[in-house]
Formats: C-alpha cells, structure tokens, sequence
C-alpha cells in the first residue's frame, strides 16, 4: 500500500504537465475557435481586419488621426446610423428606399424653419427630426394598412420628398444658418474634438439598438415577425405596430444623419443623401449577415458591414483610385461576403466549426 502511495505522483506528474496539458490548451484554443466562427459576424469581422491591414500597410496616410477621424465620422458613421433602421425593417421583412431622401430632405426643413419661420435652433431640429419619424408613420401606414409592398411604398414616398426638396431649394445649396451652428457641433461638426461628434452618436446608437434586438421583447417580436408572420400572429405578436415602429425608427435615424451631413459639411445640399446612403446602408445590413428574406440579422453585423465599406472608399480614394470602379469593388464585396456567409451558415447547420 506504502509503495502505490509514493509512486502515484510520479505517475501523475507527466499527465499533468507533460502531453496532457498541451492537449488542453490545443483544445480550449479549438474551442475558442470554433465559437468565433459560430458568430455570424465572423466573416465580416475578419474582412475588416485584413482590409484595414491592407490599407494601413499600402498607403502612409491611413494611419493619420485626420484621415481616421474621416473615415469614422465622415464616411462610415451616415451609413452605421442608417443601416441600423435598415437591419430592423429587413429582419422583420420590409424595406425603406427613402430614407436616403428623408436624410435630404430634414436639414432643409431645419433651415426653412430658423430662416424663413424664426423658429429656435433646438426645436427646429427636434421638429426636423420628428419629420422623419413621420415620414416613417406614412410608410408604416401605406404598407401595413394599405397593404402595398414596402419596395412600392418607399420608392413613392422617395420619390416624393425628391421633388420636394428641388422644388422648395431650387435645386440650390443653402448655408447652415449661423445661429445653429454652435448646436450642431454637438451632431458631427468638422472642427476640434467635436469631429468625433458623428462616430460617437453612431457607436452609441449601435449600442442601443444591439440590446433593444437581442436583450428586449421589441427585438424578439421583430425576430418572430420576419421568421414567421403568420406564427407570430397566432401567437398575439401585433405585427403592425412591430412593423410601424420599425419604420418610424429608420424614418428617425435618415433625419439625424442628414443633420450631421449638413453640419458637418457646414453646407445644405439637395444633391445630399439620396439613393447612395439607402444603398449603402442596406448593403452594409446584407455583409453584415441579415437576411432579405426576414428573420435573422445583427445591428453588431450592419456596424462592421458598414465599416467595411467605408474603409473599402476611403482606403481606395487615398490610394489614388478612381470613384468609378468603387461600384465594381462594392458589388464584388457584397458578392463574396454573401458567399461565404452562406458557406458558414450551411457549416453550422452540420453541426460542423471549420
């Protein structure tokens, strides 16, 4: 008994410290490994560190604290904010084409109301903003009620605030008004550590709607909305309000980014927002994994999938490149993102990580 009792420790000490222990840190780096790949955001993910790796070892200036403060505030931050509202309304089935031409349309309404209308800064913009939100009450009316596809409804309504702004500008830019211009250095102004102003409203933004879609029932019925309509139904879901808010919440967010825009740019341009941004926007969403279809989708995938497209334009603008073939790369981005998040989805269905 005396001699199994001093040979134990030699016995145990090399499975403790020899193959044994090596084989666990092999596995918990595998099992590390495996959960990142889980993540639908991985794919994106690791396209962002390489396209970031690229351009910071290509070309001296994306480095620079000017050119980052561009790239965050100036390129990506429009289409994070957008995109949010996007990923809403996709994963619970619908879409919004005007948002683009709300983002438009607010600052000029800002501007007619201080200028023309004497109304203070600060209500002006808040009444600015709720114009958006109810912009986003019409679609939400047309579609739900009305029944007519979200693809028709908010392709009329763009359409809409398109004539609108050219009819009542001009076609003319207008200069942010004076008396607005310390206010809105708090939503994105270019000068001093307020040029982060735009960035940080986006990542906080970011922030809330992640928990709002993953940790609230509003997340949890959009989900169940998009996923299975007539399920969600049956099970009490009210699927129009769902639907209304989703609208009035990408409705909301166009208006905020076209303020920023004009206070940013200190300029009001009808030649602003439009289709691009929308485009953007719902191409950052599709990167980022949300599906066209409804049902699935992240507000943490929409960031990245935004980021990778503002680091795709302002990486190639520094190097050079011509705006014309940016189209070309975006498409291709779009196309191999989608790609292989399909090819990670049907892995993870297997029940397969590499």
């Amino acid at each position: 008994m005396s001699e199994t009792t001093e040979r134990s420790p030699e016995v145990a000490g090399p499975a403790a410290h020899g193959p044994g222990r090596r084989n666990g840190g092999w596995a918990l780096i595998q099992r590390g490994a495996a959960l990142f790949v889980r993540q639908r955001e991985a794919t994106i993910f690791i396209v962002l560190v390489a396209l970031v790796l690229y351009f910071g070892l290509t070309t001296s200036a994306f480095f620079t604290n000017a050119n980052i403060t561009n790239l965050l505030s100036g390129y990506a931050a429009p289409i994070i904010i957008i995109a949010i509202g996007e990923v809403l309304l996709l994963i619970c089935g619908e879409i919004d084409l005007s948002v683009g031409f709300i983002f438009t349309f607010a600052p000029f309404l800002m501007y007619f109301l201080i200028s023309y209308y004497s109304v203070p800064v600060i209500p002006a913009i808040l009444i600015s903003l709720l114009f958006g939100v109810a912009v986003g009450w019409v679609n939400g009316f047309i579609t739900v009620t009305l029944r007519v596809p979200s693809f028709i409804t908010t392709l009329g309504t763009g359409f809409i605030l398109f004539g609108l702004v050219l009819t009542t500008s001009h076609d003319y830019p207008a200069v942010v008004p004076p008396s607005a211009q310390g206010i809105g250095k708090w939503f994105g102004a270019q000068t001093g550590g307020f040029a982060w102003s735009a960035f940080i409203w986006a990542a906080a933004l970011v922030l809330i709607f992640h928990i709002v879609l993953t940790r609230t029932r509003w997340g949890l019925y959009t989900i169940a909305v998009g996923g299975n309509l007539l399920g969600a139904r049956e099970a009490g879901i009210k699927v129009g309000w769902i639907k209304y808010g989703n609208f009035m919440i990408t409705g909301f967010m166009g208006a905020l980014v076209g303020i920023q825009i004009a206070f940013y740019d200190n300029t009001i341009d009808p030649s602003a927002g439009g289709y691009q941004p929308m485009f953007y926007a719902v191409a950052a969403a599709v990167i980022g994994g949300t599906a066209m279809l409804g049902g699935v989708g992240t507000i943490i995938g929409g960031f990245l999938g935004a980021l990778v497209l503002a680091t795709l334009q302002d990486g190639f603008l520094i190097k050079g490149v011509s705006a014309n073939p940016l189209n070309i790369i975006f498409g291709a981005a779009i196309l191999i993102a989608m790609i292989a998040n399909v090819w990670l989805t049907r892995l993870r269905e297997a029940g397969r990580t590499l």
